[in-house]
Order: C-alpha cells, then structure tokens, then sequence
C-alpha cells in the first residue's frame, strides 16, 4: 500500500549530515528511496554516513559545503545540477552556537559567525535549491529550526535569535515560493542528544530544570526529528507549506 512517503527518484541535498540530527535525517530520507547528498564542511567527516546508507541498500554521495560561505554553497548546487540535473529536497540542517552566555556580552565575531551560517546560510541555500526544483516542477525545503526560536534559551541569546529568523524565513519562503512548485517548512526540535548538545545534556542542574517544563520528561533521540522531516518533504505533506512544527516533547504547550 501507498503510504505516501516513498521518496524514489528523489535527490536530496541535507547540510550538517556527517553527525547527530542530520545524520538521522539522511539515513531516514535514504531508507525511504531518495539519493541522497550528504554535506558538511569536509567530505570525508560525511564518508561514514555515506557508507552506513550504501551498506544498507540506498544511494548517497559525500559532499563538501561550508553553509557559512555563500560561493560554496553556489558551487554544491552546480555540482548537484551538472551530477543529477535536479534537486527535490533541501533539508538546512548545518547551524553553529560558538556562544554561550549572556546576550550583551556577546562577542561580536561569534554574532557574526553564528548569523553567516544560521541566516545568511539557510538563505542562500534556499534561493538556489528553490530555483533548481523549479526546473523540475518543485520540490521541498525543511529548515531546522529550534524552539529556542519561539522561546529563548537561556544564555543562548545569538542562536535563539538566529533560529527566529529561521521560523520567519520559513514563512517567507512558503509564502513566495508556493508558485514555484516548492513547499517550504520548519522543524522546531526540543533538546536533542547529540553531541551538539552535549554540555547541556550532562549538566545534572540545566537538564533537571528544562525537563520540568517537557511533558514528556525526556530529551529527544535524533530519529525522532528525522521522522517529522521525513514527514514534510513527502507526497504525504503535499499540501503543507508554511509549517513550523514543534517536536520537543510538549515543551512548548507548557
């Protein structure tokens, strides 16, 4: 049976693939028949990720982006046109967070480090895999964005404010890029084990107090933000564009 998430003969691009979140998202995307590009900055830190999908029966290739630079990004979309003539999914994934602490002492090389990759990246990722779906009739754009977006994490001022932008991104793209044939959406993913999140993990005190406001009393497994994504590039989403979707637990009901 049919069950609208069969992604074969798809191409998809997922940024920040070689480890935790996007990691999750392309083996998923993969397992469901997409070939998938697998991306971050070095494309040998993206070789495992690639070799786990082939061994397991599905398509992948490594390639090297750096989000935060604008001309690699330009060079990945012309590789992926000149290799496959077409792109149907871009999941912006990669993000950084060199800071943590207070907002107003933030230095402002790591505001700008941390704007090039969670704005400016997303968005110029965005315009050129949007461009190339429409050659072939459209696509799908899933943005990982945070609940830190909706409410701010503490000591974590830059990247809230980065992710916000994201959730309005989002919706300016859905809104615009609906005539193109591309549906754009978000994932607002909860506090997820990863080694991104590490520090925040193993803090007994920073856990204790973030899990009193999830209803589901744990934090999130990278599988489960693969499975919402999974969800949003499928035929099965086909008339969902412009959606922000929480996967934190409940946190955000609280």
């Amino acid at each position: 049976m049919d069950t609208g998430f069969d992604l074969r003969g798809k191409v998809a691009l997922v940024t920040g693939a070689s480890r935790g979140i996007g990691e999750a998202i392309a083996r998923t995307l993969a397992a469901h028949g997409a070939h998938l590009v697998v991306s971050s900055r070095k494309a040998d830190a993206c070789a495992r990720v690639v070799s786990g999908i082939q061994n397991a029966g599905g398509r992948a290739e490594a390639l090297a982006c750096h989000i935060g630079e604008p001309a690699q990004i330009a060079d990945a979309m012309s590789r992926i046109d000149a290799s496959h003539g077409r792109l149907d999914i871009l999941v912006n994934n990669a993000a950084t967070n060199p800071y943590f602490g207070p907002v107003v002492d933030a230095d402002l090389g790591a505001f700008q480090k941390t704007v090039d990759v969670n704005i400016r990246g997303f968005f110029v990722a965005s315009c050129a895999a949007a461009k190339l779906m429409q050659k072939n009739g459209g696509g799908a754009i899933v943005n990982i964005a945070s609940i830190s977006g909706v409410v701010p994490g503490p000591n974590q001022g830059v990247y809230s404010i980065t992710k916000a932008a994201v959730i309005g991104m989002t919706k300016v793209f859905a809104a615009e890029c609906a005539q193109m044939g591309v549906r754009v959406n978000a994932v607002l993913p909860g506090i997820t084990e990863t080694r991104f999140t590490t520090a925040l993990v193993e803090d007994e005190t920073l856990l204790g107090h973030y899990l009193e406001h999830v209803p589901l009393k744990r934090v999130a497994q990278p599988q489960e933000i693969a499975g919402a994504v999974l969800y949003l590039v499928s035929p099965a989403a086909s008339y969902t564009t412009g959606v922000c979707l929480p996967v934190d637990g409940g946190y955000l009901v609280k």
